[in-house]
């Protein structure tokens, strides 16, 4: 059977995946995820792109096998991707969720806000980068959103340098 098609997903998935800045600290389940991860890339992915480079090497010359080259290529971006996680794993700090305080925006905080000018609220937590996930309204601390946020309080207005201009957010609340 060929592995051409989950070759090239896997490929495709890999290529899209954003060089993440280490980010030391996280929550337990962003941990948990990490390792979720690495787990199916060392067991699952890993093994595949096995058999799709020894599927194609059986097929013949392998200086205009363009199979054999994706399937290399996609192996040496799995295991960039499988060494990076190893980095944040090894470098990972999992914050005590209990300690966190919400008398100003800190890491793991969920932070209510309101921009000044036209009125419209938005909820963000902040996550470390390997977390980040805007759909589920989780942004990296190293954002310019989080960064102009950290350290404010309720009722504060925080200054923000966006690519878009400026703008000005108001913290309505935060929250864990």
């Amino acid at each position: 059977m060929c592995h051409v098609g989950i070759l090239f997903c896997l490929y495709d998935h890999l290529k899209q995946l954003k060089e993440e800045n280490i980010m030391a600290y996280m929550s337990e389940e962003g941990y948990k995820k990490l390792m979720a991860e690495l787990k199916e890339l060392e067991t699952v992915e890993r093994p595949k792109i096995s058999a799709a480079i020894a599927e194609a090497r059986d097929k013949g010359d392998l200086s205009e096998n363009a199979e054999y080259d994706a399937a290399k290529e996609a192996q040496g971006m799995l295991e960039m991707r499988i060494n990076k996680l190893k980095t944040v794993i090894a470098d990972a700090k999992i914050i005590d969720e209990s300690k966190l305080k919400t008398d100003s925006v800190q890491i793991l905080n969920k932070v209510e806000l309101k921009n000044v000018k036209n009125g419209m609220k938005m909820i963000y937590t902040i996550v470390s980068e390997s977390e980040a996930n805007l759909k589920e309204g989780k942004i990296s601390v190293n954002t310019p959103i989080a960064q102009g946020l950290l350290g404010k309080k309720v009722g504060e207005i925080a200054e923000i340098t966006v690519p878009q201009g400026k703008i000005a957010l108001e913290v309505v609340n935060i929250s864990i």
